[in-house]
């Protein structure tokens, strides 16, 4: 039982994130209930937005898929400040959960390629063959940074941890009526197989996922892994409150708060690392 003090003290700490509920055509119907949403509707992804009077370096959201999501890529750090955005994105996956058939998601491509050749297939809609296709598993993470071909799947449930800009360049979105823009990913693809070391299986240990250069992320199971200096330190439950959050909720929380919380169960702390 978690002493009724530190309980008390690590509510009052937080600050609870509103929800953005985003219905999407690639979405699901009757995600998990402890998302508390109609199960009517068919939710893509679900946000959760910084506080009124601050702007936060890193965003968390959740991605339920049942088709595949638009090819795409995110700018770097100084070309999307030259073309007016506060910073690129680089993001990252924890994949919650997989269909017992069909859950795929696309990173990197199978083979290194021109730029002008990916425009290309971009434009016949061959750029399908040169994404590389794979099948995760319930735990896999996955870190995906700034110039990456990638693309959701379909029968994913995912956690995302990105930085906080809406900068994407759609380059292929199966027909879809949605821009795209080419022109915009030309100088920014980085068309060759995806190898992050960062890349890894999930077990059974608190563990500090990544820390830098722009945002952290720790794997937390009933308490945290040592943490390193974090600010803007978000927590995410999973599957048991904690904090005073329940699962499928997002709050803010001190740094020094946050190295002391114990949950029963997973959670996940995502932090800005940012200069």
């Amino acid at each position: 039982m978690l002493p009724k003090a530190m309980a008390m003290r690590d509510q009052e700490a937080v600050i609870r994130l509103d929800k953005r509920i985003v219905d999407k055509p690639w979405g699901r119907r009757g995600i998990d209930r402890r998302f508390n949403v109609e199960p009517t509707r068919q939710i893509g992804e679900i946000w959760f937005e910084a506080p009124a009077d601050r702007t936060l370096d890193v965003m968390a959201k959740y991605l339920f898929t049942t088709e595949r999501l638009s090819i795409q890529v995110h700018p770097d750090n100084p070309t999307a400040r030259a073309r007016g955005h506060r910073s690129g994105k680089d993001e990252c996956w924890i994949v919650l959960d997989v269909a017992d058939e069909g859950g795929e998601l696309g990173i990197g491509t199978v083979r290194e390629a021109d730029p002008e050749e990916v425009l290309q297939a971009a434009h016949d809609g061959s750029i399908v063959d040169l994404v590389d296709w794979r099948s995760p598993r319930r735990g896999d993470f996955i870190y995906n940074p700034a110039g990456t071909i990638h693309a959701l799947g379909p029968g994913l449930t995912v956690l995302e941890i990105q930085q906080a800009v809406d900068v994407t360049y759609r380059l292929y979105d199966y027909g879809r009526p949605r821009e795209l823009h080419l022109d915009e990913a030309a100088d920014v693809i980085d068309p060759r197989p995806h190898f992050n070391p960062l890349d890894r299986q999930i077990g059974d240990d608190s563990i500090v996922l990544v820390d830098g250069p722009f945002f952290g992320v720790a794997w937390c199971i009933g308490e945290p892994p040592q943490l390193p200096d974090a600010r803007e330190v978000q927590v995410l439950p999973i599957d048991q409150p904690v904090a005073g959050l329940a699962p499928g909720e997002c709050g803010l929380i001190d740094a020094r708060a946050a190295r002391s919380l114990r949950s029963r169960g997973r959670f996940v702390l995502a932090w800005s690392s940012a200069p």
